[in-house]
């Protein structure tokens, strides 16, 4: 089953966030309803093109305050515009999942960082199409979440 990065970010939007492993069950669950095959290996595949595209970002957690010790937390990001695939709206009902309150300026902060490491990237590589696409992703950030990317905006100006 293929989820767009949208539909992912509606996913995880509705828990106000979760861990990889349980937006593979969500999403497990989903096919299940659809009678559809899920497919992990497509998953995971479609979690990445969500993250590099800014639809997930992914906010670290303390593995202390998780209840399967993960690292880190997906949440929607400042791309997404969440939508709910068909089916999720019971999502809550059958997954084990908490419901979870992520600060947007901790949120605001992972994305600066994954931003901050992707511009310097696409620099280095001279990748203009890359580059151009992070200039859109810094005026969403800054709409989404308090944080400045002006030093983004320069670099990725210049490749």
């Amino acid at each position: 089953m293929e989820l767009s990065g949208d539909e992912l970010a509606g996913v995880v939007d509705l828990f106000g966030g979760l861990t990889r492993a349980e937006l593979g069950r969500a999403v497990e669950e989903l096919g299940f309803k659809r009678a559809v095959d899920h497919d992990p290996a497509a998953l995971d595949a479609a979690v990445d093109d969500a993250r590099e595209s800014y639809h997930l970002v992914a906010v670290p957690r303390n593995a202390d305050e998780e209840p399967d010790g993960a690292g880190e937390v997906l949440v929607a990001g400042p791309v997404a515009f969440p939508t709910l695939p068909e089916g999720a709206a019971d999502l809550p009902h059958i997954l084990d999942a908490p419901d979870r309150d992520i600060d947007r300026e901790t949120a605001g902060e992972a994305a600066r960082e994954q931003l901050r490491a992707d511009a310097l990237a696409a620099a280095k590589a001279g990748d203009a199409d890359r580059a151009s696409a992070l200039l859109d992703v810094c005026y969403d950030l800054e709409a989404w979440a308090p944080v400045d990317t002006d030093e983004f905006r320069e670099r990725l100006d210049d490749v």
